[in-house]
């Protein structure tokens, strides 16, 4: 696949990833309508406080966890065309509740459940994975994160235009954040009616059991049991930042903590459900894969997203204090970070696609950002603006290339859970997130660049010990089990059977 492949529209494979980028696009506008219109929030509610809109923030995605962990499951059983469109339509309810709220429980509520829009990027890596082969799915599945993610900043630039300018007056910033979940309603609708999940005459490949991930072994089992601890120590921590904001009483805060509690006992509970009968009668040995691959693949995305994230929430007031620059000056510079995206992250995937070995990408990536970070804890005011600037963004093109690299190796280690997979490593990116912005306010803006530094090296020792070279990384088919094949052929009763043959 070459760049120049990416305007042949009249290719369905094309016309599928430039679809279904622009779902993720219109995902995060809506999802991240709040933060360029915060300032004038405050003016025309003159009861809401910078502390309000901290609270907001941390509600923003506070759902995103456990939501990628539920739609990754719900669409390898579904299908990605259905739920993509459902989660579009449905999100542009508390969209549009948020704009015209006018209450501090309306605000919270509705902002809550419109962090569950954040899982709408695992959607896409199955749809896309379904349309392009292993050898070009990394650059593809790139394109899909990289341009889809722009969305973000795409808000923060268009939205005080339509808000203040288009609309102007009082009232004006409603009208431009209700746009939002207005678009989002009709592409859910278009997106339901212009793709499909699979090429004509492939069966989309279903998970035996629904409910948790198929694992292959039963110390794989105790892993994804392990690895599942993390995702509500998250939410944990981030009800605790709420209560520090005196947001929730310390009651509620416990309240919180039984219930992620009990959540998680269910979880393994479900788990153990879905996992005992298949290990009892035992795996066929085609049919396995490693639960350490995914788990090194948790621990990238953590390490690349996380970072990134948090790096975007600190470096416009970083820039500002250290250089004693404009805010808008240092806005400008943190916004690089998001216009790298729409480059970095499908050159991280086109990398895994071309040099041969996708482990040995990663690698390379995970020592880069190393590196980039370590420097980076290095930067003051001493430092010409200019070598902070070019150190700050080339550090970035290997934190999103990582992230592109991480997403091209997904689809390959079980292709019928990729959804499951996408959705675990998707969350593990904003625990990530997470866990360094709770560190953040411990630490100077320095240390916590070491910090970032740290958790890039834990996750290259972690893929070079753990995470293997997925089987046909570079051919034209994905590898399939006799598991994957008979489930293939009970799913695709409707086509014609020289067609399953040919498959």
């Amino acid at each position: 696949m070459k760049v120049a492949d990416l305007f042949k529209y009249k290719d369905e494979r094309m016309k599928i990833l430039h679809f279904t980028w622009l779902a993720f696009f219109i995902s995060f506008f809506t999802w991240y309508n709040m933060a360029p219109m915060a300032t004038t929030m405050m003016q025309s509610m003159n009861w809401l406080t910078p502390q309000h809109i901290a609270a907001l923030g941390i509600l923003n995605v506070a759902l995103t966890i456990p939501a990628r962990i539920v739609i990754g499951t719900l669409l390898d059983r579904f299908g990605p065309r259905i739920i993509y469109s459902s989660l579009l339509i449905v999100m542009s309810i508390p969209a549009i509740v948020f704009a015209f709220a006018d209450g501090w429980l309306q605000l919270m509520i509705s902002r809550l459940i419109l962090g569950s829009i954040g899982a709408s990027f695992v959607i896409g890596i199955r749809m896309v994975s379904e349309w392009f082969p292993p050898k070009d799915v990394g650059f593809a599945e790139g394109i899909y994160g990289g341009w889809g993610n722009f969305g973000s900043a795409a808000a923060a630039m268009v939205l005080p235009y339509i808000g203040l300018t288009l609309f102007g007056g009082d009232e004006g910033w409603r009208y431009a954040l209700a746009i939002t979940g207005v678009i989002c309603f009709a592409y859910g609708i278009i997106y339901y009616f212009v793709v499909r999940d699979t090429p004509e005459g492939k069966p989309l490949i279903k998970p035996k059991r629904t409910g948790a991930m198929e694992v292959s072994s039963w110390k794989d089992m105790i892993q994804l049991i392990l690895w599942s601890i993390p995702l509500g120590g998250a939410l944990a921590v981030s009800s605790w930042r709420l209560e520090r904001l005196n947001f929730i009483s310390t009651a509620a805060l416990y309240t919180i903590w039984v219930i992620i509690g009990l959540v998680f006992i269910y979880q393994v509970y479900q788990i153990l459900k879905v996992n005992v009968p298949i290990l009892r009668v035992g795996v066929p040995k085609d049919d396995q894969y490693k639960f350490k691959n995914v788990a090194a693949l948790n621990s990238t995305y953590f390490a690349n997203f996380g970072a990134e994230l948090a790096i975007v929430s600190m470096l416009p007031m970083f820039f500002q204090l250290t250089f004693s620059l404009t805010p808008a000056t240092a806005g400008i510079i943190a916004a690089s970070f998001a216009f790298i995206n729409l480059v970095a992250r499908p050159l991280g995937g086109l990398l895994s696609d071309r040099m041969g070995s996708r482990r040995n990408v990663m690698l390379v990536y995970m020592i880069g950002i190393s590196i980039g970070l370590l420097g980076m804890g290095f930067i003051d005011s001493s430092w010409p603006l200019v070598f902070a600037v070019l150190l700050t963004m080339l550090t970035s093109v290997f934190v999103q290339g990582a992230e592109g690299a991480t997403f091209a190796v997904i689809p390959m280690i079980k292709k019928r859970i990729t959804g499951q997979i996408a959705g675990m490593a998707g969350a593990y990116g904003n625990v990530g997130a997470t866990i360094y912005l709770t560190l953040y306010t411990f630490v100077t803006p320095q240390q916590f660049f070491f910090i970032l530094a740290g958790g890039a090296i834990t996750s290259f020792v972690i893929c070079y010990f753990f995470l293997e070279e997925p089987k046909n990384s570079f051919g034209e088919e994905y590898y399939l089990s006799s598991e994957d094949l008979s489930e293939g052929e009970t799913l695709d009763t409707q086509v014609p059977v020289a067609k399953k043959k040919a498959l």
